[in-house]
């Protein structure tokens, strides 16, 4: 009877004990569950660790945006990128925003999403577009930026008559502000940032026509002590990657430097560099520079309407001795956007000579003759999209 009542409390003391046990087992394993899924749902959150305030506040609701954009019509649409449209859209309280809502065959992950997620959300710059928050909705991800009401710059520099209100002080302005946005970038920020896709048209304009540089999702990470990193495929636009990112997975802060030379080309005879037009005749723009350059006849490559007094033509040439600078073939030999900066901002600092760009047909018995022609055959054949795609990884 003893043995009986001595089993009995047993029972009693130990079934409600392991049942305490379980419960709270459970509730942990239930609870981990949840903070595993909230994150997988917030990317930002997951990146950006204890800093959940500023996440929480990035996320919008996708009826939100919905209504903004009126359901994303048409009469709202800015544009077509890479990955997908961008929108205008007005928020009740007013602000207006952008918003680009990425496509599901645009093949752009969800890692690609997270990436640019949390490489924006982190940059804070005058000359790089402003992210103000994002959405992720089953298949829909929404990134949501500040509003540039005077659109991309190609769409000025390439129209003829829009080119007009480009004078010389507003290119110069814009092109010191690239490069400011670029010099951050790589080593002003909390991170190493190589962009892979400086274009015309990733330069927005905002009201007062100052330069922000957008479109992350190409961009790669890296850490402090990391100077180059290598892929298997290439991601960027024709005409603007460094010889030895498009022929040879290589890249590094010195491939984002070419293409801002490229881009100050552009910049400054007012056409593209893949399409350059030389009278009647199709050049390569960095060759036809390179030529103009040597031969001491560099006005020829300014915009017709940027020609005026001497003073404005000596400051065009100088920048178009600091884009070949930018664009030479071997990456060494090109100069840190730091570097850059202070050529462009102390116009009494003498210039290095340059050695040919890359790409260049004019550079007679250079044995990257034959890589360069099969590079612009390859490129040329896949132009008519001009943009190639690659996974990303941030390191």
């Amino acid at each position: 009877m003893k043995g009986l009542v001595t089993a009995r409390t047993v029972i009693i003391t130990v079934v409600p004990t392991v049942t305490v046990v379980i419960l709270i087992v459970c509730t942990f394993v239930i609870l981990r569950k949840r903070q595993k899924r909230k994150h997988l749902l917030n990317p930002i959150e997951s990146i950006h660790g204890d800093d959940t305030t500023t996440a929480e506040s990035l996320q919008y609701d996708f009826s939100a945006i919905q209504a903004a954009t009126d359901n994303f019509s048409n009469a709202n649409k800015l544009g077509q990128g890479g990955f997908g449209p961008v929108y205008k859209g007005k928020l009740p309280n007013g602000q207006e925003v952008a918003v680009k809502r990425l496509s599901v065959g645009s093949g752009q992950g969800d890692l690609e999403f997270k990436n640019e997620v949390l490489l924006v959300a982190r940059l804070q710059h005058r000359n790089l577009v402003r992210l103000r928050g994002f959405c992720l909705d089953g298949t829909e991800r929404l990134l949501v930026y500040e509003f540039v009401p005077n659109a991309s710059l190609d769409h000025f520099l390439f129209d003829s008559v829009k080119r007009r209100q480009l004078d010389w002080e507003k290119r110069y302005k814009i092109i010191g502000g690239i490069a400011k946005g670029i010099l951050y970038l790589h080593e002003d920020s909390r991170l190493r940032i190589i962009h892979r896709d400086l274009k015309a048209s990733n330069v927005l304009l905002d009201a007062d026509m100052n330069p922000k540089i957008s479109d992350f999702g190409m961009a790669r990470l890296f850490t402090l002590d990391e100077t180059q990193g290598n892929t298997r495929r290439i991601v960027g636009t024709y005409g603007y990657m460094a010889p030895e990112y498009a022929m040879h997975g290589q890249f590094s802060v010195k491939s984002d430097v070419f293409s801002f030379g490229v881009l100050v080309l552009e910049i400054l005879s007012g056409q593209r560099n893949t399409r350059f037009r030389n009278g009647e005749s199709v050049e390569d723009l960095l060759s036809y520079a390179w030529t103009n350059w040597r031969e001491g006849t560099s006005s020829n490559l300014i915009d017709p309407i940027l020609r005026g007094s001497s003073g404005i033509v000596r400051d065009i040439t100088r920048c178009i001795h600091i884009a070949l600078l930018c664009v030479q073939q071997n990456a060494a030999d090109r100069p840190t956007m730091a570097a850059v900066v202070l050529m462009l901002s102390s116009l009494s600092l003498s210039l290095p000579v340059p050695s040919g760009p890359a790409y260049s047909m004019h550079n007679v018995g250079n044995p990257e003759n034959s890589l360069i022609q099969e590079y612009n055959s390859r490129m040329s054949r896949s132009s008519q999209n001009e943009v190639s795609i690659t996974e990303l990884y941030p390191r």
